[in-house]
């Protein structure tokens, strides 16, 4: 066994595991913490793992020999060899000092395994003020519980838009590429992911949210998973991000999903979009160099 889960239980503040990201607060903790230790190094994803459509090979693994525990804390580092590699370790734990342990296993294991790139993810629960939060993200969760709210602002999927505004996403997308739009965009002319919603202003394209995609999850549940969202700059203030958070949530309900994890960039316009229609605060992922 990984994990002492009497000792880890009372610490998991945060629905969050190491290279599976967010996970629903009722899922079985013990059973995918081991699930993702198991796979570690196999370059093999598990089934709900939603990072599967975007590659063959899992690059990011556990180190499982590198886990260390104790009653007052767990520190779980993992190994990412994708593009630039990066060591982090993901604290479990309230302790004064466990960040500063945590800070030196990054950087032990970043010259073990002569990585240039070493940093601390700990986690703060949704009961904690946003001031708290030095840089970091929210967890949120959307349950698809009743019916969902209406937009004015036409959106439609990409596939029905004229030729003539298809034309303007490589440009929006550019534009956006921060966002990942760009990223997006090449998945899109592959053909390789699901439905890309959009708002057209002026004859282009003005906003996405997108690949519309589901998948079940460890115990069956049918997942919305996280989408790629930017609205053009000179195009916000209108609404538009609103109506495309609401298309794509309606999407979601038709296609049968039970909810969607989200991670936002607290204060950001995505941040206070969801929290505007009533998402879940699961709690924060604080990140920081080692």
């Amino acid at each position: 066994m990984l994990l002492n889960w009497d000792w880890m239980r009372p610490l998991l503040s945060v629905p969050f595991v190491p290279t599976l990201g967010p996970a629903h607060p009722s899922s079985p903790f013990p059973d995918l913490f081991e699930a993702a230790a198991g796979v570690a190094g196999s370059g093999e994803f598990l089934p709900y793992d939603k990072d599967r459509r975007w590659s063959h090979t899992k690059t990011e693994r556990i180190l499982v020999g590198a886990v260390r525990q104790d009653e007052r804390s767990t520190l779980l580092p993992t190994l990412c060899g994708r593009g630039r590699s990066m060591v982090k370790v993901h604290v479990y734990g309230a302790e004064p000092d466990v960040l500063a342990d945590a800070a030196a296993l990054a950087r032990e294991l970043a010259v073990e395994h002569a990585v240039g790139r070493a940093r601390v993810v700990w986690f703060l629960g949704p009961e904690q003020p946003e001031s708290a939060v030095s840089v970091g993200t929210r967890v949120q969760l959307k349950t698809f519980a009743g019916p969902e709210s209406p937009s004015d602002v036409e959106v439609r999927q990409y596939s029905e838009q004229p030729n003539s505004v298809k034309a303007t996403f490589a440009a929006f997308a550019e534009d956006m590429k921060a966002d990942g739009l760009a990223f997006l965009h090449e998945q899109m002319v592959s053909g390789t992911v699901g439905p890309v919603l959009t708002i057209t202003c002026e004859g282009q394209v003005a906003g996405a949210i997108g690949p519309m995609e589901t998948m079940i999850d460890e115990v069956g549940r049918s997942r919305l998973l996280p989408q790629y969202f930017a609205v053009l700059p000179e195009y916000r203030g209108h609404g538009y991000g609103r109506a495309l958070w609401r298309a794509a949530m309606s999407w979601g309900r038709a296609s049968g999903a039970d909810y969607q994890l989200l991670q936002t960039e607290v204060g950001g316009a995505s941040d206070r979009l969801c929290q505007g229609e009533g998402l879940t605060s699961l709690g924060f992922v604080c990140t920081r160099s080692a």
